[in-house]
């Protein structure tokens, strides 16, 4: 149990000596005096019964103890700090929305639907963190996301929370436009194996479809050239070499349409991974999270209208 003697500001004397190994510099960072420092490092030394710093001309060097403390104190520290923002934000009457993109709708979906949330809430603010969906999952059930969107319903983290279906979103092998493959007069299907691929990481939902793939194909898996969740990066990739690029359909949609990537006649999976938002129940509503389902889902719908009329 945490000591009803230790106030935060030895904590944070802690955190700034162990950051600078300095007892002078860290009492400039917090605008105190340098006997005021030692006295409060000296104050937390005496309530722990251990001694935190070897000091010596050169500085303050954590002992093992010291270590030990800064394991806990910096996390502890960063999760109040986080809270503090919470309780801010939370008094701006949902005025933010922390949000979690996969790659499965940061190209296409998630652009539309911002763009009409804020034609409709201008005041509004999305701080989107993107990557693989365990990652982003996580956080939300931590309290730390308000929502998640993307390809997800197949991952082992979303138990627990609550998923929104918009639409099924398949996964696509993409290539240069003067790529050989699509000029060879064998299989497609025959030949992929001879060149390398781009390829989601491991312990990613994406990945395990692309192995399912490989596994039901047969023989030996290609060589893999990159291994990202970067689409830019992938994109030159791909535009640039004979890598063969397994990515979300939404997310080079736009490349195949204005002729600067092809789609090989391949399907890895039968009808795609279910693409929606995801949000954990446990937390407070946000107004905010409400009105960004509302434009995802009349963006799937315009979406699939201009599909329909092209």
């Amino acid at each position: 149990m945490l000591s009803a003697r230790v106030k935060l500001r030895h904590l944070m004397a802690f955190q700034e000596v162990a950051r600078l190994q300095s007892l002078a510099k860290a009492a400039q960072a917090l605008s105190i005096t340098q006997p005021a420092m030692s006295k409060t490092i000296r104050e937390l030394e005496e309530m722990l019964d251990a001694t935190l710093f070897e000091r010596s001309p050169q500085g303050a060097t954590l002992t093992a103890a010291g270590q030990t403390l800064l394991r806990h104190a910096g996390p502890a520290l960063r999760s109040l700090g986080e809270g503090f923002q919470a309780v801010r934000d939370a008094a701006q009457h949902d005025t933010v929305v922390r949000m979690g993109a996969l790659s499965t709708v940061e190209e296409g979906l998630l652009p539309l639907a911002l763009h009409r949330l804020h034609r409709r809430a201008p005041a509004l603010r999305v701080h989107v963190v993107t990557g693989p969906s365990a990652y982003l999952l996580s956080r939300l059930r931590a309290g730390e996301l308000d929502a998640v969107a993307g390809r997800m319903s197949e991952a082992r983290e979303i138990r627990g929370l609550q998923f929104e279906h918009l639409y099924y979103e398949p996964l696509v092998l993409a290539v240069r436009v003067d790529h050989p493959l699509l000029a060879s007069k064998a299989r497609v299907d025959e030949e992929l194996g001879a060149y390398p691929w781009i390829v989601p990481p491991t312990s990613t939902t994406l990945r395990d479809q692309v192995e399912r793939f490989w596994v039901e194909r047969g023989g030996a898996p290609p060589r893999i050239a990159l291994e990202t969740l970067s689409l830019p990066l992938s994109r030159r990739y791909a535009m640039r070499s004979d890598a063969v690029w397994v990515a979300p359909l939404d997310a080079v949609r736009d490349d195949m349409h204005e002729g600067r990537l092809r789609r090989l006649p391949v399907r890895l999976e039968s009808r795609g991974g279910s693409v929606g938002l995801c949000t954990n129940i446990a937390l407070p509503p946000n107004a905010g999270v409400e009105i960004l389902r509302e434009c995802l889902h009349a963006s799937v719908a315009e979406r699939a209208n201009s599909s329909e009329g092209t």
